[in-house]
């Protein structure tokens, strides 16, 4: 796999400067130091999702698009070619399949976490919701405070415009797919 960082630091200028956007008041939008995103577009820092989280709320973007380019028209994705986001020391791993594209309206990942594993998720954009299924292991979520058990070969759908988090709740490696929509 290749160094994600270089690709992260071309979208995101690219898409500051297409919003017109200066670091001062994109650091306004989004709560990260203007230094801090000053490092990220020069490729010289290594953002975690949490921070790559706060760039695209601020945006009002999707958070793949910071990660990927866009694919052609019929794609064949190998896990062994994509960049998986990782999180809690390697623990919680999200592979994005089919990111966010102007034009479509949700996101594909396959997500691994390690027995222990978390993630706590800053809201996305508002009207977006989550789809995941459970393929192995077991997932609790939480959303409003609300906890949801999910175990192998079940699903479930809430709405991620608020603060949710993913932990593996069994005693295994977990793997999920998870459909990010966002209402046009």
């Amino acid at each position: 796999m290749e160094d994600i960082n270089p690709l992260i630091a071309a979208n995101l200028k690219k898409i500051r400067e297409e919003k017109k956007l200066s670091l001062d008041k994109l650091s306004e939008l989004t709560g990260i130091s203007k230094s801090m995103l000053a490092q990220i577009e020069r490729g010289k820092s290594n953002p975690t999702i949490t921070t790559l989280s706060k760039i695209a709320f601020g945006l009002k973007i999707q958070i793949t698009t910071l990660i990927t380019t866009p694919k052609a028209n019929t794609v064949v994705m190998n896990k062994n070619d994509i960049n998986p986001l990782e999180e809690n020391n390697g623990k919680y791993r999200l592979y994005p399949f089919f990111p966010y594209e102007d034009g479509r309206c949700f996101e594909l990942y396959t997500l691994e976490i390690e027995k222990g594993g978390y993630l706590s998720s800053e809201p996305h954009i508002e009207g977006t919701q989550e789809f995941l299924t459970v393929f192995q292991g077991e997932i609790t979520i939480e959303v409003d405070n609300e906890k949801y058990k999910i175990k192998n070969g079940n699903s479930i759908r809430f709405k991620s415009d608020k603060s949710h988090s993913y932990h593996n709740s069994g005693s295994n490696l977990l793997k999920a797919h998870l459909i990010v929509y966002r209402h046009p």
